[in-house]
């Protein structure tokens, strides 16, 4: 499989993740029967905002990651210098910018710098999450770790593709460029390292590997940290209950979600027990709690392992932001692999 095809699996299978369970999060398990029958929610019905297939700030901030992620390698390569957590904060405080955080407005937002924050559609507000709103308000310097406590799963929502950049810099790089990145909105060291265990688990299986080898070779990583072991369990929990045959009725013991250590832990365990990628997704939005968060990290790691042919054409077709999303994809790819015209791309993303 080619890089780009897994490039776009995991953002497109995280988007799709993200619209599905948007309209069912912080419903229980036994509402969404309630609300869609038996199998709970399985195909995009409910319309947001005028539109079916919308998505939540957890697809906002993954592409202003990859977008951050961009302006890294251009730095890099073009100024000599990159500190990558502080370039890729500034991206989300111009995702800030388009949530109503700062003075711009759709009417002077070419003041921002790079096409995504240009993009009427990443100013809609779509649940988003306190945490990141007031840790980017608070931001004095870009780079600098937030002033909470907080291990809510906004972090590792977005943080799927610095498992891509290993190719450049090699996994542990990779997740300690995740963990420190994290740090910039999450100040709790389960949130930080949850964010870097799942692009470890990416990097993984960009090597090659299925999901369960990719999380066993991402516990070692998070042994050398003190500070990792409840992302520890919650990934040697994942990993034990795949082996349940009721597996669905024990994600409820992982948590809800809102936690990152429990969002990763209930993606690992759905991407590993169910039969197809669309189950998977299906059952990580179903289970009641962060649905939107749990599918869209589902998503993310069945699409980084199978490529974007495996999410059902009605939703990949339909899910918003598509174009958006496809564009990112290539120019990320092109990056990675070395083959990116950099003056071209700088002028498209001018972001510091």
């Amino acid at each position: 499989m080619s890089l780009h095809d897994r490039v776009l699996g995991c953002l497109l299978g995280g988007a799709c993740g993200d619209a599905l369970g948007a309209p069912v999060e912080f419903l229980t398990r036994a509402e969404i029967q309630t609300m869609y029958g038996p199998g709970g929610i399985t195909d995009f019905t409910d319309i947001i905002d005028d539109f079916v297939g919308a998505v939540t700030d957890e697809t906002q901030m993954l592409l202003f990651t990859v977008e951050g992620l961009i302006v890294a390698y251009l730095h890099h390569f073009m100024k000599g210098e990159c500190h990558t957590p502080t370039i890729v904060h500034r991206a989300y405080l111009r995702w800030f910018a388009t949530q109503g955080g700062s003075f711009f407005t759709r009417s002077h937002k070419k003041g921002l710098a790079g096409w995504l924050a240009w993009d009427d559609r990443l100013w809609e507000r779509r649940a988003t999450g306190n945490t990141c709103m007031t840790a980017l308000h608070d931001a004095v310097n870009a780079g600098q770790p937030a002033k909470n406590d907080s291990k809510g799963s906004g972090t590792v929502g977005r943080d799927a593709p610095f498992g891509f950049v290993a190719r450049v810099t090699g996994v542990p790089q990779a997740f300690n460029l995740a963990v420190e990145t994290a740090r910039t909105t999450h100040g709790h060291p389960s949130a930080c390292f949850s964010s870097g265990a799942l692009a470890a688990t990416i990097a993984h299986i960009v090597e090659g590997n299925d999901v369960q080898e990719a999380v066993e070779r991402t516990l070692p990583i998070l042994q050398r940290h003190k500070k990792a072991g409840e992302v520890r369990a919650a990934l040697e929990n994942a990993l034990r209950l795949r082996q349940e045959h009721d597996w669905r009725d024990h994600l409820s013991e992982l948590g809800e979600g809102w936690h990152a250590e429990d969002a990763l832990a209930i993606a690992v365990l759905c991407a590993l027990a169910a039969e197809t990628p669309r189950e998977a997704i299906i059952a990580a939005v179903n289970h009641g709690g962060a649905s939107d968060t749990t599918g869209a990290i589902t998503g993310n790691i069945v699409g980084a392992l199978h490529g974007p042919s495996c999410l059902p054409n009605e939703w990949a077709e339909h899910v918003e932001l598509r174009d958006a999303i496809e564009v990112l994809a290539q120019d990320f790819t092109a990056v990675i692999e070395g083959r990116a015209h950099l003056e071209e791309l700088g002028r498209q993303y001018p972001g510091r």
